[in-house]
């Protein structure tokens, strides 16, 4: 019997070993002990009759939870002690009579529940608006709690449509404790929650302003709109608060908001800082009339030129290079025997043009066009188009110098070969690109051949207007390039560039003339016309109406519903695209991709719009760096499913979200696709290569491509386009950049990815249009290109040498303290070169920079308080 229940007999010993073993673990110290039977002495006073002991029970409890030290991942112990009686308490209050004692339990039943309370019942708030409202001194895990409990109870009553004003102002009672307890992100949560940020401005000080706009603005990407503008707004309105002009303006060209800009202009008395604002809108190619000559030179971007090359002297890069310095032929592992022959040589001529201009780009000198005499020039090493493309060149070489490009140029508008003139008057296009000149040589000189019976002279008049005057919305361009838009008995593709290079002057700004005009062009146009392959260029044109307006686009979006023809869904996309471009919008996003879903079959169907989809992605993404990165998976797993229309899109979309941005892994996947079995893939992925590393001379990316040559040295077709894409990676010798984004990425330009995105569509029929007869359209990349440099100069605008820190940008935003800005650094003297990540901090104390970000143009003060320390020569 014994034996049977001896199971039961170890159970019933289990038990005795838990029953010895838990006094052991309920053990407290005399210390402990004695705060326990104080808080249930406390307890048991607000149960007795005597109301007269309440008061003075009440705050020796409040008191013993107040001063109550614990560690931070444990729960204090007074509230640990009163975990027993928090029911009995709440039992009391419904008992007691209103008053002050009464308001008092209520202040330790919101702390206690805090603890104890349910989750959905919110009594932390409910047992804080019935107490004394003195959140600030049960201290800051209290004050979190609270502000997260206002959260969900706004959110609540949002949703059954009731007031919540009593919620808003006890979020601005706790605000200022935030605020001065380096807590402003709780602060920037609790009103962004609440949608009552405008309120912060109040609160913010010179302490604090920093952190909470670094804070809030970092925000933008992950709020849907309108919430992205009033974050933006109110930053705006802090730094105005604070007399941060540079700040203000970079928020206001953030914002794309011309009136706001030139309040900011307007506003600073300072004259010296008034030029550094000037610097920031010439930067984003913003017009503002100025009557002060100096600030209108700073503004039409005239000393560009002068600055791009002092920096070139600087860092020694002023000797012209040739193609083949760039090929590095002899590098390439080829039989001689094959080096010649097979290789049509018209293309490799041509290649050689705009490796030469890409090179040489902006220096003014080079050693196939420029000083050559008219028989043993380039330009009749080239054939047909190709003279166009060699003489277009010249504006590239002599980018942004106005005065010597034009009389360089000059001399080819008196040749009687239409194609040498067609180009001349595109290079007059591209000299003039982002420069902005009081007698508006380009439209003097273009304008006489706008109406030319010559297709090749419109067409180069055409595109050179759109290059020159992109982003500058002048109405007198608009008047000549309107009619062949709408002149149906003109060829698509000359209506087409004219729509173009209106969408590209009058980008971002919803023009309806221009936007009317368009839909009544494809509306009034034959199938054939619809369905030509320059038709294309006519939505992008529409679509850079619409560039960064997001919802504006609505209305255009709803009128090409009414289109039946296929251009009308390509349009859509085109237009989506622009609209959301750079906004991270992840619906926007998917809704593209869910184009991609559908496996069309390219001859029965349209399949031209999921090309676009492609890109859009990639445009819409790129604003952001877990966007991009996302981006770049998806285009992997399309890379694997996708039809054909899709896979030739990728490489295009994997180039522009990277621009100017070599990652090794991007490098790597790109160099697999340049070897696909499609040859518009590979065309594509090797020009995408090309566009990934601009300007930055990377050594890993040269190598890849000299290995390319080698491996296409039969193709000329994709020999070309490794040419390009050499020249594209040695553009200005190392010193420009294409990638939109500037002001330390915060910044996109409208003018800059409208260049991009032109170039892009144009290759998404790489072999009939740039590897056709519209090879020049590759010079719209001349939009893009700025310098990456960092120039400082004193407040007479002299260029002024200084030390700094250049070095890889680190993530800041919520940090505690004073957290270093960059990794890495090494430290140079001015003018330097920055990459696509890369951060600047002036490593002297001696002067002060007038913009909040190091790049391009900074203007230096001298530091009144910066002392030079007299070194002690007697020790």
């Amino acid at each position: 019997m014994v034996d049977t229940k001896k199971p039961e007999g170890e159970k019933v010993d289990v038990k005795n070993k838990n029953k010895k073993e838990q006094p052991k673990e309920e053990e407290l110290s005399e210390e402990d002990q004695q705060l326990k039977n104080e808080l249930e002495m406390l307890v048991e006073r607000l149960k007795e009759p005597d109301t007269s002991l309440y008061k003075s029970s009440l705050e020796n409890l409040s008191t013993l939870i107040k001063t109550s030290t614990s560690s931070m991942t444990s729960v204090p112990k007074p509230l640990k002690f009163l975990r027993p009686h928090y029911e009995p308490l709440l039992e009391l209050y419904e008992q007691w009579k209103d008053g002050e004692e009464k308001q008092l339990l209520a202040d330790v039943l919101s702390v206690l529940s805090m603890t104890y309370g349910e989750e959905d019942k919110r009594l932390t708030l409910k047992y804080y608006v019935l107490g004394k409202k003195d959140a600030t001194s049960w201290g800051h895990e209290y004050v979190r709690h609270l502000s997260s409990e206002i959260i969900q109870e706004y959110n609540a009553r949002m949703e059954s449509e009731q007031d919540t004003s009593d919620l808003k102002q006890l979020a601005l009672e706790i605000v200022p404790f935030f605020m001065s307890h380096n807590a402003e992100a709780d602060a920037c949560d609790l009103l962004l929650e609440i949608e009552s940020l405008d309120d912060l401005v109040q609160y913010v000080d010179k302490n604090t302003y920093e952190r909470v706009c670094l804070y809030i603005v970092s925000c933008v990407n992950y709020v849907t709109p309108p919430d992205d503008v009033v974050i933006l707004k109110t930053a705006h309105k802090i730094y105005r608060k604070m007399e941060k002009l540079p700040h203000a303006l970079n928020i206001a060209i953030r914002m794309n908001d011309i009136e706001l800009m030139k309040e900011d202009f307007e506003a600073c008395t300072d004259p010296i800082e008034k030029k550094q604002l000037a610097y920031l809108l010439a930067r984003q190619q913003i017009n503002i009339e100025e009557e002060d000559e100096e600030l209108n030179e700073i503004l039409n971007n005239t000393k560009l030129t002068e600055n791009f090359i002092a920096l070139a002297r600087d860092l020694d890069v002023m000797e012209p290079r040739t193609p083949e310095d760039i090929y590095k032929s002899h590098l390439e592992n080829i039989r001689k025997d094959y080096r010649s022959g097979n290789v049509d040589s018209a293309k490799q001529n041509l290649a050689s043009t705009f490796v030469n201009a890409f090179v040489n780009a902006g220096f003014g000198t080079d050693k196939l066009m420029v000083d050559k005499d008219e028989s043993s020039s380039w330009i009749y090493k080239n054939k047909d188009n190709g003279m166009t493309s060699a003489a277009a060149s010249l504006g590239s070489i002599f980018l942004w110098n106005v005065e010597l490009g034009l009389t360089e140029i000059d001399k080819y508008l008196y040749i009687e070969d239409d194609n040498i003139k067609a180009g001349a008057l595109l290079g007059i296009g591209i000299v003039c690109s982002g420069i902005r000149n009081e007698s508006d040589p380009a439209l003097a000189l273009l304008s006489e051949y706008i109406e030319s019976d010559k297709v090749q002279l419109r067409i180069a008049t055409i595109l050179g207007l759109g290059i020159a005057y992109a982003g500058s919305g002048r109405e007198d361009v608009m008047e000549l390039l309107l009619p062949i838009v709408s002149d149906t008995k003109l060829s698509m593709e000359l209506s087409s560039y004219a729509a173009l290079s209106l969408g590209l002057i009058f980008a971002g700004t919803c023009n309806g003339d221009i936007s009317s005009a368009i839909l009544q062009a494809i509306m009034e146009r034959e199938d054939k016309d619809l369905k030509d392959t320059y038709a294309r260029f006519m939505g992008v044109g529409f679509a850079l109406l619409y560039l960064g307006k997001q919802e504006a686009c609505d209305v255009a979006l709803e009128t090409l519903k009414v289109i039946e023809h296929p251009i009308g869904k390509e349009f859509s996309v085109l237009v989506e695209t622009c609209a959301y471009a750079g906004t991270g919008n992840v619906l926007k996003i998917q809704q593209m991709l869910h184009m991609l879903n559908d496996h069309l079959d390219p001859e029965k169907e349209d399949d031209k719009f999921q090309a676009y989809a492609v890109i859009a992605v990639s445009m819409i993404a790129m604003g952001e760096d877990i966007g991009s990165e996302m981006s770049l998976r998806t285009f992997n797993h399309l890379m694997h499913y996708g039809e054909l229309v899709i896979r030739r899109a990728v490489p295009l979309a994997i180039g522009l979200v990277c621009a100017s941005n070599p990652e090794v892994n991007v490098l790597d996947i790109l160099s697999k696709y340049s070897h696909d079995n499609d040859q518009e893939v590979s065309l594509n992925a090797i020009f995408a290569m090309g566009l990934v590393g601009a300007g930055t001379n990377n050594a890993r990316l040269a190598q890849m491509l000299r290995q390319l040559a080698a491996y296409y040295h039969k193709d000329p077709n994709n020999l070309f386009m490794v040419r390009i894409a050499q020249g594209l990676l040695h553009m200005g010798k190392g010193t420009l950049t294409i990638n939109p984004y500037h002001s330390d990425r915060t910044i996109l330009s409208p003018v800059a990815i409208s260049g991009l995105f032109t170039v892009l569509i144009a290759c998404t029929d790489i072999k009939n249009i740039i590897l056709g007869k519209s090879h020049y359209l590759l010079y719209f990349l001349v939009c893009s290109m700025y310098p990456r440099f960092l120039i400082t100069l004193d407040e007479d605008l002299n260029n002024l040498s200084v030390s700094v820190r250049v070095g890889q940008a680190v993530d800041v935003v919520g940090q505690a303290g004073r957290p270093k800005t960059i990794t890495g650094f090494q430290t140079h003297t001015t003018p330097v070169l920055l990459s696509y990540n890369e951060r600047a901090e002036l490593a002297t104390e001696e002067y002060l920079p007038l913009t909040p970000v190091l790049e391009g143009f900074v203007i230096l003060k001298k530091n009144p308080e910066y002392v030079v320390e007299d070194m002690d020569i007697t020790r």
